[in-house]
């Protein structure tokens, strides 16, 4: 190919690129820009006497008995807001029950109940959040969906409870600091992240359009009456994001949703390693069971265009440039384009530090090097875009 073929060429593809990614970063460009103005991150609270019994904890279950100690512990921690907290075991057989019960022998707040068969249609985890709300205390004002693997503060209820009084909101979720212990995680889980922090505006930001509202189900507070509005966790049922879909569903009826920052009030322990990382938390990261298939496409291509090529542009950049005897303009356009990309990316990890609890992490320095892992977090999220789980947590589910 002669010189003018291949400047032909490589003008062609650096204008295809630019028109894919220049809108892609305009968008993200606009999220980010509200960072500024997002809500401070929630706060530990004592209570107060008005908050008395106000709350009632249900927390899903199913083989948890080898991270289920620190959430026992930490909830026996909360005050007189909390009137009861109900553990749904979906039959586990390593011993989770008995560490309950054990700590009911402490706290006599604990319950612990046994969900119902689950019927057609519907997915574990709501299924158990449903049958909490459905026999826990028509007394409560709040529902609070606890997951096994976090590790509360003890004031966490009395924060998010008055922050959800103060503010208005009808529903408030939380987002975590994430507890890492291993190289491959340090890696690879901030880069799954990125993925929902692309998509989304950022956390302590009012969304305005409920179809793009976020939520985290592992510190999940609702209003009693709300739930009770819209049916429990029935609108959710076959959800494997039933978090996004309920707040999303809720949010469309014209309640108040919140998504804020929880690194101050509670840590997470999710996955062992890079490898379960990638299996459990990957397939649900594409929240396609709350969002329609335009949406699904338009987010795939933002992440294809903001996080998942940049490195790979520049790397083939560098790469090939030994060979270019021209300086084609949309080539060094593209090039400025996906360097400032992976400026903003690099600049994101700074902001999101404070998410991550790396004090006992091997390895942790390559949470630094993080971004490296972008294209193999998108690939993830496409592979799982168009598949439906048929195993979650140890519970098989039909292809129908």
């Amino acid at each position: 190919m002669t010189n003018d073929n291949a400047l032909i060429v490589e003008s062609a593809i650096s204008l295809l690129l630019l028109l894919i990614q220049v809108p892609a970063t305009a968008i993200l460009f606009s999220r980010l820009l509200k960072g500024p103005r997002r809500n401070p991150a929630i706060e530990p609270q004592q209570p107060t006497p008005e908050l008395l019994g106000r709350v009632s904890i249900v927390v899903p279950t199913l083989n948890e008995a080898l991270r289920i100690s620190p959430l026992l512990a930490g909830l026996s921690q909360q005050s007189y807001e909390v009137r009861e907290i109900m553990v749904v075991d979906s039959k586990s057989s390593d011993g989770t029950p008995d560490l309950v019960k054990a700590s009911q022998q402490k706290d006599p707040r604990f319950r612990l109940m046994t969900d119902d068969p689950l019927p057609s249609g519907w997915v574990g985890r709501p299924w158990a959040l449903h049958n909490g709300f459905l026999y826990s205390s028509q007394a409560s004002q709040w529902f609070l969906g606890l997951d096994a693997d976090i590790q509360p503060h003890p004031g966490l209820v009395a924060g998010l409870v008055k922050t959800a009084e103060t503010q208005g909101y009808d529903l408030v979720s939380l987002s975590p600091q994430f507890i890492l212990k291993y190289p491959g995680e340090c890696w690879l889980q901030p880069a799954l992240l990125m993925t929902l922090l692309y998509r989304f505006d950022p956390a302590g930001i009012d969304t305005e359009q409920p179809e793009r509202v976020m939520a985290n189900g592992q510190c999940f507070l609702c209003r009693r009456s709300v739930l009770a509005a819209v049916g429990g966790y029935s609108s959710a049922s076959g959800s494997f994001c039933d978090d996004v879909t309920l707040a999303r569903n809720i949010a469309i009826q014209g309640y108040k949703v919140g998504f804020l920052d929880g690194a101050k009030v509670l840590k997470v322990r999710m996955y062992e390693g890079a490898m379960e990382t990638w299996k459990e938390w990957g397939r649900s990261l594409d929240l396609k069971d709350a969002t329609s298939r335009s949406q699904l496409w338009g987010d795939l291509w933002l992440l294809t265009s903001v996080q998942g090529l940049p490195i790979l542009i520049v790397l083939t950049f560098l790469l090939i440039s030994p060979t270019l005897s021209y300086s084609p303009t949309p080539l060094f356009l593209l090039l400025g384009l996906n360097l400032f990309l992976l400026v903003i990316r690099f600049g994101m990890l700074i902001a999101i530090a404070p998410s991550y609890d790396r004090t006992n992490a091997k390895g942790s320095w390559l949470f630094w090097l993080s971004p490296l892992a972008d294209p193999l977090a998108v690939l993830r999220i496409f592979l799982s875009a168009f598949r439906t789980p048929r195993e979650w947590r140890g519970r098989k589910y039909s292809a129908e």
